[in-house]
């Protein structure tokens, strides 16, 4: 249900340490998500965005704060509870695709199926189904590198909706594309906001974060 809160960051720091060095990358952020919303996140090199994203995404965790997710808080989870939780609520689109390269674009795409513990039939035939819907079922049978990057993101789209997650976290997925194909890359981000997934965009390109309905900046670390 739309104008529900999904998402709610609050005052998230992450540091790194080194020796006896100390590098503060987020420095208190405060972010609340509703579902169904198209959130960019952009800044500079060095901002904090893949930082953050990748805390969103449940693949690190913060030094301090609390993360409430679906009104979970999720820093309370055990790792396998959040392994769980990460295929289950979050599909993941990356800026270098991310796929098998010895695998099928049918066995990239149902791979997250198989770790959810669907049955074989169920999740050819839903990878089938996405495969049709992004225009791809005639790619199936082969290797990633017989396609094209526009075809490539596309693949990763699917295997992100394989799960029907509640969330997509794109971490600039136009990166490696030509002008076109990455245009069709974010018609396909919108309408798939449009028919309800709550999208996070991660970007440094401004001409990308505009496709977003909002923009959040971050500055040093911090919301801006």
């Amino acid at each position: 249900m739309k104008d529900q809160e999904l998402i709610n960051l609050i005052n998230i720091t992450k540091d790194y340490v080194i020796g006896d060095v100390v590098t503060k990358v987020l420095k208190g952020i405060y972010l609340k998500v509703k579902r169904g919303e198209f959130i960019a996140i952009t800044g500079r090199s060095g901002s904090g965005k893949s930082t953050l994203m990748n805390l969103i995404g449940l693949l690190d965790t913060p030094t301090n704060g609390s993360y409430i997710l679906e009104e979970a808080d999720v820093l309370k989870f055990k790792e396998d509870e959040l392994s769980d939780l990460r295929n289950r609520k979050i599909g993941f689109v990356f800026q270098s695709f991310n796929l098998l390269p010895r695998s099928t674009v049918l066995e990239n795409v149902i791979l997250p199926g198989i770790y959810a513990g669907v049955d074989k039939k169920t999740r050819e035939e839903k990878g089938r189904n996405l495969l049709l819907k992004l225009d791809l079922l005639e790619q199936e049978s082969k290797r990633p590198n017989r396609l094209s990057g526009g075809q490539q993101q596309r693949v990763a789209i699917a295997r992100a909706l394989m799960n029907n997650p509640d969330l997509i976290l794109a971490d600039e997925p136009t990166g490696n594309l030509d002008i076109k194909s990455g245009q069709d890359v974010m018609r396909l981000l919108k309408k798939l906001n449009r028919e309800g997934k709550t999208i996070i965009l991660i970007t440094h390109e401004r001409d990308i974060a505009k496709h977003a309905k909002r923009v959040i900046e971050l500055i040093d670390g911090k919301i801006s």
